[in-house]
C-alpha cells in the first residue's frame, strides 16, 4: 500500500501547480481516469460483443420456435449458439471487475490512519474544506449540510444525481428498443432478466456509495461513473 501512497503523492507534486490545496483530490481523479482509459478496450470488446447478440437475435428467435415446448433444449442450443459466436452475456462485466483492485487500494489507503508505521500524511490532503478521509456524517458533524465541508458533497450529490438520472434514462431506453432480445438473455442465463429490470435504478445508488465512504474513495466512483456514462453513450450509439 505504501507503493500506491507514493503514486498518489507523486501524482499530486505533478498537479500542485495548478490545483494548488487540492492537488491530491485531482490526483485522484487522474488516477481513475487512468484507470479506466487502461480498461477501455474491454469496454469496446463488450459493446462489440452486445452488437453481436443482437445479431444472433433472428437465430435465437428461430431457436425460440424450434424448441417452444423444450426449456431444457432451447437454453443449451442458445448457449450453444453463443459459443460458436464467441460471445459472453456476462462481457460486459469485465471492465468493473478490473476496476475493483484499484479501488480497494484507494479505499484502504483513505481508511488508515498509518501506512507501513508512519503516519498516514494522505489524510491531511482536501477537496477544498473536505478531508479526502472524511465522510459525509463528518462534515455534517461540522457545519452542517451548508457548511464548507457540505458544499464540497452538495457538489458531488449534484454531479452524481446528474450522471444517475442520464444513465436511468438511457437505460430504460435501451431496454425498451431492445426488448425482443430480452427472452434470449433468459434462456441463456436464468434471472438475467430480472436483474436487467433492476438495472436501471443501480446508478442511483452511487449516492450512498458518496454518503458513506471516505471521500478520496467517492471521487473515485464518482469519476468513475462519469467515465461510464460518457463511454456508453459513445460506444452504444
Amino acid at each position: 500500500m505504501s507503493v500506491f501512497a507514493g503514486l498518489v503523492e507523486r501524482l499530486a507534486d505533478l498537479l500542485q501547480p495548478l490545483c494548488h490545496a487540492s492537488a491530491t483530490a485531482a490526483a485522484i481523479v487522474l488516477f481513475t481516469a487512468l484507470v479506466r482509459l487502461l480498461v477501455h478496450p474491454l469496454s469496446r470488446a463488450a459493446a462489440r460483443g452486445q452488437r453481436a447478440r443482437a445479431a444472433l437475435q433472428p437465430r435465437v428467435a428461430e431457436l425460440r420456435r424450434k424448441h417452444a415446448k423444450n426449456p431444457e433444449e432451447l437454453r443449451k442450443a442458445v448457449l450453444e449458439l453463443h459459443t460458436e459466436a464467441k460471445v459472453s452475456p456476462l462481457s460486459g462485466c469485465l471492465p468493473s471487475l478490473l476496476q475493483l483492485p484499484a479501488f480497494f487500494l484507494l479505499y484502504r489507503l483513505f481508511s488508515h490512519t498509518t501506512i507501513g508505521g508512519a503516519s498516514n500524511g494522505l489524510l491531511t490532503h482536501s477537496l477544498f474544506a473536505a478531508p479526502l478521509g472524511g465522510r459525509w456524517a463528518d462534515a455534517l458533524a461540522d457545519g452542517g449540510v451548508f457548511g464548507a465541508a457540505g458544499v464540497v458533497y452538495l457538489g458531488l450529490f449534484a454531479v452524481v444525481g446528474a450522471v444517475a438520472t442520464f444513465t436511468f434514462l438511457r437505460t430504460r431506453r435501451t431496454a425498451a428498443a431492445d426488448s425482443p432480445a430480452v427472452p434470449a438473455a433468459d434462456e441463456q442465463v436464468p434471472g438475467l432478466a430480472a436483474v436487467g429490470r433492476v438495472m436501471p435504478f443501480m446508478s442511483f445508488l452511487t449516492l450512498v456509495t458518496v454518503a458513506v465512504m471516505p471521500l478520496a474513495a467517492a471521487l473515485y466512483v464518482v469519476t468513475s461513473t462519469t467515465w461510464s456514462a460518457v463511454e456508453r453513450a459513445a460506444l452504444y450509439r
